[in-house]
């Protein structure tokens, strides 16, 4: 058809014609009908015509070859991100696009609650990661760690921020490690650092104080009370006598705690630098992964004269000036438990 045969159809005629395409490129463009979420893998290297390919074959758009078009129309073929993510059938090219130029990948969550060694936060690294455990543990104990994370040490304990975190499918255990130390150094802030300077402590000492804390505390008000105890404790030389320590010994010592501590146990690791039974000072560095409340704690311990405390069948403390006060407490806590 030339020129003049355009000009003796009708304007009913042309209009059809124009409308049909019209329709047409519409029903091209526009998303699958919703239905199920689906889930699609974009590999490392994959080009915009091969995700335009997958998100077809997945049942998320109608054509790859539109997904790729409008990609590069919009400059983003080149910044999609590989990973996994969930798309419904109903999203538009654009939004498909702008998911994948975002990164809004799937993500899986990872607790990590206050109190745990570093073993025991390699085992939940672990079963996240889908590595083994003793090959994450490795990982985190290697020479070198301490210092390339920037954390003050002697190990990683102490320093693996206790939290829930959410990671994508795939990620290694060394950037969970990573992304757990940093969200520990991202505590102290300038008002923190000179809250420790004001206490006459670095900031290992701070959090191996707050660890202790952290594992004699059930409720978080009590916190700065019992920080306040150790601090007086350190203050006249007189021994911190804090469980938890002689538990890491033990584990440090043995491979293994105890359900419940005994003068034997004491005995077994006298000599033990975590042993703060018979050692007076903190201890060489934390014992577990202190929460924000035991560092916050650590760095405002309360001013009081208590040297004692007792925990009591609620889990809250009674706490005492002088020895004869504590075994007073002592005995009201035992005959308080069942069976007396």
């Amino acid at each position: 058809m030339n020129w003049k045969d355009w000009r003796i159809l009708s304007g009913a005629t042309l209009a059809a014609i124009l409308g049909a395409a019209a329709m047409a490129w519409h029903a091209w463009l526009r998303p699958m009908p919703v239905g199920a979420d689906r889930l699609v893998t974009v590999h490392p290297g994959s080009t915009a015509r091969r995700i335009g390919d997958e998100l077809r074959s997945a049942g998320v758009v109608r054509s790859g070859t539109v997904f790729y078009a409008w990609a590069r129309a919009t400059g983003a073929a080149s910044e999609l991100k590989a990973g996994q993510y969930i798309m419904a059938p109903g999203i538009s090219y654009a939004g498909a696009v702008e998911v994948l130029r975002r990164g809004e990948v799937v993500t899986h969550p990872l607790t990590v609650p206050e109190g745990l060694t570093v073993p025991e936060v390699a085992a939940r690294i672990a079963e996240a990661t889908g590595e083994a455990a003793d090959s994450v543990l490795a990982m985190m104990e290697q020479p070198g760690m301490v210092d390339s994370l920037g954390v003050p040490g002697p190990t990683l304990e102490g320093y693996l921020m206790p939290e829930t975190y959410r990671f994508a499918a795939g990620v290694s255990a060394a950037a969970v490690v990573r992304t757990m130390t940093e969200q520990h150094l991202a505590f102290w802030g300038p008002d923190e650092l000179a809250q420790a300077d004001s206490l006459g402590m670095d900031v290992r000492e701070v959090v191996t104080l707050a660890s202790i804390v952290q594992e004699e505390m059930y409720l978080a008000e009590e916190g700065p009370r019992i920080a306040g105890v150790f601090r007086n404790r350190l203050r006249i030389g007189m021994p911190l006598q804090a469980d938890a320590t002689v538990q890491y010994a033990l584990q440090q010592a043995f491979g293994q705690r105890t359900e419940r501590l005994l003068f034997g146990d004491i005995d077994a690791v006298e000599d033990h630098p975590y042993n703060t039974y018979t050692r007076a000072g903190l201890p060489p560095g934390p014992v577990a992964s202190p929460g924000e409340a035991a560092l916050r704690a650590a760095l405002a311990p309360e001013d009081h004269q208590f040297l004692y405390f007792m925990a009591q069948v609620d889990g809250s403390h009674e706490f005492s000036r002088t020895l004869a006060e504590h075994n007073r407490a002592v005995a009201r806590a035992r005959a308080a438990r069942p069976g007396g």
